[in-house]
This record gives C-alpha cells, sequence and structure tokens, in this order.
C-alpha cells in the first residue's frame, strides 16, 4: 500500500470503529538490533512521551496495533514491536522460538530506544511475552497489561488459531487470502480487511502471496510442551510486581473468563476487564473498547496529568 491507501485505511478504521483520532498520519519505523536479529518497530507519539510498548499476537504483526497507537499518539509514545519471525523483523536461523527468546528481544528494544519504565501491553503470544518480561524486569516497568491469554493453555482454542494459520498458506492472490479470512472471522469488516490484510502478507518469487512470519514456530506444535512452557509463566506472574491490567474478549475460546479470574487473582496489583461483543483479537474487533480500558490504566500507571 502507499502513503494515501494507509492514511485511507486507518481513516476508513476509525469512522467504522466510531473512534475520534487526532490528526492521520503514519508511523515512523525503524530497526533495532536485539540479541543478533534485527527488529522492526513502528513508533507513534512524541518522543518524550510515557512509553507504552505493543506486542502482537502470533502470526500478526505490529500493524494490529495501528488504531490503538494512533489513538494514543496525541499523548503517549506508542512504539509497536514486530516479534522475530513476525512482518519486517528477522527471523532467527535456529528457529528459537521460546518465550524467552521473545522477552529477551523486546528487552532489549526497550533498552536500545531508552524507554523508561513503560508499559508493556502484550496480546495472545505478546501477552505471554510480555509476562514473561515483566516477572523478569518488573521493577522497570510501571504496568502490564495482558490481552486474552493466559499460563493454562486451551488446547481447543488454541488448535483452532494452529489450524487457521496452517490452512491454504499459499494463494493465488490477496483477494484469495481476504475471502479465506471472512470464512473464518465473521467479525471482520471486508473493506477494511482488503487493506490490513496487506500487512500480513508478502509476494513469492512464483508471483503467488503468502504469510510474514515463519512457519517453522507452528509448524507441528507440540501442545504438552506448549502447555509445560506456559504454566512456568505463573513462576513469571508471581514476581510480577508492578500494576497490571487483564483484558478478554467476551467471545474468546482462547482465554476463558474463568482464566481471566484466575491469572487477574495471581498478581499482587490486577484488574480484569472484559471487553462485550469481541473474540480473541480484540484490537482488531474492538479497539474502542479496548481503549476506553487501556487509558484509565494508563492514567494510573503514569499519572492523570500524563
Amino acid at each position: 500500500m502507499d502513503v494515501t491507501d494507509r492514511l485511507d485505511h486507518l481513516r476508513l478504521g476509525a469512522e467504522i470503529a466510531g473512534l475520534d483520532l487526532p490528526a492521520l498520519r503514519l508511523p515512523d519505523e525503524r530497526d533495532v538490533l536485539a540479541n543478533g536479529l534485527r527488529i522492526h518497530v513502528l513508533e507513534w507519539g512524541p518522543a518524550d512521551g510515557p512509553p507504552v510498548v505493543f506486542l502482537h499476537g502470533g502470526s500478526l504483526t505490529a500493524h494490529t496495533w495501528d488504531l490503538v497507537c494512533l489513538a494514543l499518539s496525541d499523548r503517549y509514545r506508542c512504539v509497536a514491536v514486530d516479534l522475530r519471525g513476525h512482518g519486517e523483523s528477522e527471523w532467527p536461523a535456529d528457529a528459537d522460538y521460546r518465550l524467552e527468546a521473545f522477552a529477551a528481544d523486546v528487552g532489549a528494544v526497550i533498552d536500545t530506544l531508552g524507554l523508561d519504565r513503560p508499559v508493556v501491553v502484550g496480546m495472545s503470544l505478546g501477552g505471554l511475552t510480555s509476562m514473561r518480561l515483566a516477572g523478569e524486569r518488573s521493577d522497570r516497568l510501571r504496568g502490564l497489561v495482558v490481552v486474552d491469554v493466559g499460563p493454562d493453555l486451551r488446547t481447543d482454542g488454541a488448535q483452532e488459531i494452529v489450524e487457521f494459520t496452517k490452512r491454504d498458506q499459499e494463494m493465488d492472490s490477496v483477494e484469495d487470502f481476504v475471502a479465506r479470512v471472512l470464512r473464518d472471522t465473521s467479525t471482520r469488516k471486508p473493506e477494511l480487511l482488503r487493506r490490513s490484510i496487506r500487512h500480513n502478507l508478502r509476494q513469492l518469487p512464483n508471483g503467488r502471496w503468502t504469510w510474514k512470519w515463519d512457519k517453522r514456530r507452528m509448524s507441528e506444535p507440540d501442545f504438552e510442551a506448549m502447555r509445560a512452557d506456559h504454566a512456568r509463566l505463573w513462576d513469571s506472574v508471581a514476581a510480577v510486581t508492578c500494576p497490571a491490567l487483564v483484558v478478554r474478549g467476551e467471545r474468546s475460546r482462547v482465554f476463558l473468563d474463568e482464566d481471566g479470574r484466575k491469572l487477574t487473582g495471581a498478581l499482587r496489583d490486577g484488574r480484569y476487564e472484559v471487553i462485550a461483543g469481541a473474540g480473541h483479537t480484540i484490537q482488531g474487533e474492538k479497539p474502542r473498547e479496548l481503549l476506553a480500558v487501556l487509558i484509565p490504566f494508563f492514567d494510573r500507571c503514569f499519572g492523570a496529568s500524563s
């Protein structure tokens, strides 16, 4: 997409979501070297604003946060990260996609950019990463937001995500991918999806299209190993001392209400919010409603004068 298409996409997305945005603009983009990998980031808002780091879910990119970051960009320095193996970031030669590797990358990005005690917001895989990171360096964060994920793996929901990412990995056109996603996700608006999906696709030398993420990460997932890896996050949760917000999509099959309440109860300073009508990808389905719970939490973390 060119600049005009990207701005039109943001404008249309804001209109559909009912968001009153500041002036439309695109993010600044840069690469950061983290643990030997080139990690791509998008930056919105003033360089001296209170810093918030956004982490996307598996098979998504930093652009999943575009509307949320733009809506916050008059007050906050928003940094959205393409996790290793996703988007415009490099793929590790050894296919190391352990949570500690993701967390180490994000920590390096925070340090390299000089972000002073940011709030970290993570959705799905990004949420797992954020819990791991917060457990290691809670004293260097102002707050933690975990979106629709927890340490207890829900195999049925996880299997749905895996099956979605494994089917039709190459297709003839972008429009084929749009139709495929619409069959699986009835809440997405076709006019928005046609543009936003371009951030998640790349064209192959043969002219076909494929997802812009490393398929080695989920080629043959070992759910028992994943369950054990996730369960170790309870130790990370116990070490979190900063304020934390847990957000669940009401219709999510990945993160159930009992999971949200259990995670919130395990945090020393945790709050719990449920976004009505949302599924797993809350930032894409209900950005205005998500902002309505994020902004008060940010005000608390940074002080209402931020």
